[in-house]
């Protein structure tokens, strides 16, 4: 199955998820959305104290040879199991998620550009930065309107884990980018990759023809 993949990488809070969404939006069943953190790893047997100190932004946190093993199948015009992540109880959940393969495959994550096996199957790389006071708001928002977690758990995972590999692992991919966005609500942002899209879907359809 022809077409592309589309990469969008950045630090938590950034912003990701409102670009993907608004991609998602504009083009709908032409754009199939990945999220990496569907693939953190079952924890069998671990205790739910032990997981929820389990560092979730190191790579290793992450199951990526099934996550490529799956995009190589979308990419071939197969459909996949997806996993589902349950981030109440800090494990993967018994749940999947039917995926269907699109024209527009989207992989979303703070680490999508970390791996370089997944970042060579990307068509297009993207970045989305923003201050960290910003980011680390917006989590705290998210984690505890969305995630039922308290104020003190967010912090304490933040200053340990989140923080530290930011810095080692997120941040140094900026620069694997081909495109970096200071805002997930960024216009002129979005209309370029909305007219790149655009471009690739009317090849694709033509060449489907």
């Amino acid at each position: 199955m022809k077409g592309i993949m589309i990469g969008i990488a950045g630090g938590t809070g950034s912003g990701k998820s409102t670009f993907t969404n608004r991609i998602k939006n504009r083009f709908g069943d032409e754009v199939t959305v990945i999220y990496y953190d569907n693939y953190y790893r079952r924890q069998v047997g671990v205790p739910f104290e032990e997981r929820r100190k389990v560092n979730y932004d190191h790579p290793e946190a992450l199951e990526t040879d099934l996550l490529l093993e799956h995009l190589h199948m979308l990419k071939a015009g197969h459909a996949i199991d997806c996993p589902v992540y349950d981030y109440s109880i800090h494990n993967r959940s018994d749940k999947i998620i039917r995926i269907s393969p699109s024209p527009i495959i989207i992989v979303e994550g703070i680490l999508v550009l970390a791996d370089a096996r997944l970042r060579d199957m990307l068509d297009i790389r993207i970045y989305v930065d923003a201050d960290a006071d910003e980011r680390i708001l917006r989590r705290v928002e998210r984690d505890v309107r969305e995630r039922g977690r308290t104020f003190d758990d967010i912090m304490e995972q933040y200053l340990t884990t989140v923080k530290p590999m930011h810095n080692m692992y997120v941040q140094p991919t900026r620069y694997l980018a081909d495109i970096v966005i200071n805002s997930g609500k960024n216009d002129v942002a979005f209309d370029l990759i909305s007219s790149k899209i655009s471009n690739i879907l009317g090849e694709y359809y033509q060449e489907e023809s």
